[in-house]
Formats: C-alpha cells, structure tokens, sequence
C-alpha cells in the first residue's frame, strides 16, 4: 500500500463492508437453514423456484457469504487478488438483493442496507483501480524478498 492517508481509511473501509457482509451471509444462512426461513412466510417463496427456505439459505452462506469472506481475507493480506474478489463480492451481494426482490416481491430496509454495502464494495474497488481520479490507486503489499529479486522496485522504495 503506498501509505497515503485516504487510501489507509478507504482500505478499511472495505475490510469492514467486506467482513460485515461474510458475518451477514454466513449467520444469515445457517440461521435461514436451521429455522426454515427465520420466520419468514413460506410466500415469500411462492415466485420462486424452491420449496423451503434450505437452498436459499444455503446459497446465501456458500455463495454470498463464501465470496464475502474470501474478498475479507484478501484484502486484510492485501493480496493482488484482494480487489478482484471484492468485486465479485460487491457483484454477488448486488445480484442477491435484485433476485430476492423479484422473488419475495417484498421491500425491507435489510435489502436496502445490502444492497448499499454491494454497490459501496463496487465503488471502492472502481476507486482503486483507478477509475476515478480523485481516489488513491491501491498497490498490493510486496513481500521484502521479492523488492530485492528487482533491483529497480528496491532503489523505487528507498527514494518514496
């Protein structure tokens, strides 16, 4: 990470949105699994294609809550793929919310605070990759060893 300020507080931003929504996803879809639709009416699945709540649920731990986590653990490492599975996340919660509103034709203001935490994963990553000019690019972390394998990113470094 190149050490500027906004991009510290824009990184963590991320980690949280990122995190909030794996521990959403995961709780969310055991709990949506053991207790049947955690109250819900089962016609909310009426337009849907599933009998019970146990598919849903389960694709909101696997899926929505797998990719949530995996984009958390990522960019906490600071891995080069941490921007790309933040998106997939941003992508994945976005998709979630849209297909559940077509399906329950319900509005809570739950989907409307998912919904707002995908499109924040979405407009972080865009930031950071440099899409927009006012928001600091982020660089992967690169290990000690690999800044000595090149001498030219070692003597970049020093004069930072």
């Amino acid at each position: 990470m190149n050490g500027q300020p906004l991009t510290k507080v824009m990184l963590w931003a991320a980690v949280v949105v990122a995190g909030f929504n794996a521990l959403s996803g995961i709780a969310g879809g055991l709990a949506m699994m053991v207790t049947n639709g955690l109250g819900m009416p089962r016609s909310f699945l009426e337009h849907s294609p599933f009998d019970s709540f146990l598919l849903p649920g389960l694709i909101l731990l696997a899926v929505v809550g797998g990719t949530q986590a995996t984009a958390f653990a990522q960019l906490i490492r600071r891995a080069a793929s941490g921007l790309l599975w933040n998106a997939v996340a941003g992508f994945g919660m976005v998709i979630w919310i849209s297909v559940e509103l077509m399906m329950i034709r319900q509005f809570t203001w739950l989907q409307v605070l998912y919904l707002a935490t995908g499109l924040l994963q979405l407009a972080l990553t865009f930031g950071f990759l440099g899409i927009t000019s006012w928001f600091p690019p982020l660089e992967p972390e690169r290990s000690a060893s690999s800044s000595h394998a090149d001498p030219r990113r070692a003597s970049r470094r020093r004069t930072a």
